[in-house]
């Protein structure tokens, strides 16, 4: 296959949000590598054109897009994603990463199947259904949306009135692709998620974040920061333990993970590790250089700029 049509800039950086990616575009500057920064806002495409932005384009659709606007793009960069790899360009965290990211139900489906431990976990495509699936389950229970984000789609319920009562009041969360999770509530170890970032496939960092149990946005590009209403919430870097670090490189792997993280709880009731989300999103943690002491986006771009320059070159 000949070179995709490049007159624009060797790298593309496809994008949804506003600002959570300033950081990146920032340190491409610096570093001097020439991108073409992709806003899925207004973006069109021609399904007959064989033309590419790049030869080489990173994806960051972030899931959470739902939350910013009626018409998000998810499945929209499903189908780009798609026909710029049919024509020729290659796209990291691509196709097959953004359908294991944009499913919840997949993200476990694919780690049980890797033998490692999740949730006890429903999955249910009409929301009167979540009754029967509670059967056999111990409150209390989360409802998830397939499609979430920052939290968003998440609610505990302590008995099967409560949620009885919240499906007659239709107050149970939506999901954008009508998908639902019946979920048991672990109780974590420690009261601190892991979060092990990956890089090819390869461990890059981890970090331990502070949770309540009662707040599930912990995204660290912004759980870190302190809002109206909310304290920041505390990250500290750790090494995890290398039988944890082996599985979240599988998962990386299984998933077809250029870069994102993979996200762990150890069950206080018997100690075992329940992976239960892959966030191919990853944005990186904020305020690196206190959280971590070095930012990450610095070896993201030695990786980026490595690809860029074999595939113009080839």
């Amino acid at each position: 296959m000949s070179l995709p049509d490049t007159r624009s800039a060797p790298l593309g950086i496809l994008y949804e949000h506003p600002q959570w990616f300033q950081p990146l575009f920032a340190a491409l500057e610096r570093r001097g590598l020439p991108y073409l920064p992709i806003h899925l806002g207004d973006h069109r495409f021609d399904p007959a054109s064989r033309e590419v932005p790049a030869p080489v384009i990173l994806s960051r659709v972030a899931q959470s897009s739902f939350l910013r606007q009626t018409e998000h793009p998810i499945f929209y960069a499903a189908a780009l994603l798609d026909h710029w790899q049919q024509c020729g360009a290659i796209v990291l965290n691509g196709r097959e990463t953004l359908a294991i990211d944009s499913s919840k139900a997949r993200q476990l489906s694919l780690i049980a199947a890797l033998g490692l431990a999740i949730p006890e976990t429903r999955v249910v495509h009409r929301v009167e259904d979540l009754v029967a699936a509670a059967e056999g389950m111990t409150f209390p229970l989360l409802v998830k949306a397939n499609i979430g984000g920052s939290g968003a789609g998440i609610t505990r319920y302590s008995s099967l009135e409560e949620l009885r009562a919240s499906i007659a009041d239709r107050t149970v969360p939506q999901s954008v692709d009508q998908v639902l999770l019946l979920q048991e509530y672990v109780p974590v170890r420690g009261g601190n998620i892991l979060r092990i970032e990956t890089l090819r496939g390869k461990f890059l960092y981890a970090i331990e974040v502070q949770s309540s149990g009662e707040d599930f946005d912990l995204c660290p590009a912004d759980a870190c920061l302190a809002r109206p209403g909310r304290s920041a919430i505390l990250m500290t870097a750790v090494t995890p333990a290398p039988e944890l670090i082996r599985a979240a490189e599988q998962i990386a792997h299984a998933a077809y993970l250029f870069v994102g993280g993979i996200e762990v709880i150890i069950d206080d009731r018997d100690g075992t590790a329940r992976f239960y989300d892959i966030n191919a999103m990853s944005n990186f943690v904020a305020d690196p250089l206190n959280v971590l002491g070095w930012d990450p986006h610095d070896r993201l771009i030695d990786v980026l700029e490595t690809m860029v320059k074999g595939r113009v070159a080839a």
